[in-house]
């Protein structure tokens, strides 16, 4: 029987933007990669590129590799290039690749529109090596200046972020994210929701204040990490 829409893994869920240039970064990736290795693959559209790059040299040279993916999206594409897979608890990671949703100039990340923004925080901290693979368009002067905060908090919480956050410095405007396939919030990889904040401006002590607040599971903003950002385009 054929089933309508089977989920493959293997499309991405829109036009990818600077396609061509996306292709070459994940072709130097794919270049990195040796025999045995177990790589953490994060998401997004060039993570997706990359992950069929990585795929197509192991099949060509016989190589064999394992990937700890971040999120169900990203496990079902290895599952359906044949990539076996691991988690955190049974592997650790030779190196890892992700994208970011803005980069500044002083390398601080604002990640998490897939809404897997705590375990690629656990994927970086746990890699010796990571690469964050942008576009030009990810790059800015004011972090925050195109995107929110992703913040993922617990659901028993959310009433009391209302409150908590009427106060947080730079704080412009909050809002629970919607699902655009669904009826209802956002549910992220760890059955949480995600409040998207936009600032006006970030403090540097913007995600520790964060994260003290109880029922604030991680935030979006990735400062301290150390990773080579490499460029498409």
């Amino acid at each position: 029987m054929l089933w309508k829409n089977r989920p493959n893994g293997l499309t991405w869920s829109g036009a990818i933007k600077n396609e061509e240039a996306k292709r070459e970064v994940a072709a130097r990736l794919a270049a990195k990669l040796q025999a045995g290795q177990t790589v953490g693959v994060g998401s997004g559209s060039t993570s997706f590129l990359t992950l069929q790059a990585l795929a197509a040299r192991a099949e060509k040279e016989g190589l064999s590799f394992t990937g700890i993916p971040t999120s169900v999206e990203v496990s079902l594409a290895c599952t359906s290039l044949g990539i076996p897979t691991a988690s955190l608890v049974e592997a650790k990671p030779d190196w890892s690749f992700d994208g970011a949703d803005e980069v500044d100039g002083r390398k601080r990340l604002i990640k998490g529109r897939g809404g897997a923004l705590y375990q690629e925080k656990l994927m970086m901290a746990a890699a010796p090596q990571s690469y964050i693979v942008v576009d030009s368009s990810k790059l800015v002067d004011r972090l925050g200046q195109k995107f929110p905060v992703p913040v993922e908090i617990d659901p028993m919480a959310l009433s009391l972020m209302y409150e908590k956050l009427a106060d947080l410095p730079g704080l412009a405007d909050l809002a629970l994210r919607t699902g655009a396939g669904k009826d209802g919030p956002v549910i992220t990889e760890r059955g949480n929701l995600i409040l998207d904040l936009r600032f006006d401006d970030i403090p540097d002590d913007t995600h520790a204040r964060l994260k003290g607040m109880p029922g604030v599971v991680e935030t979006g903003l990735f400062f301290d990490y150390d990773f080579e950002l490499l460029v498409a385009g």
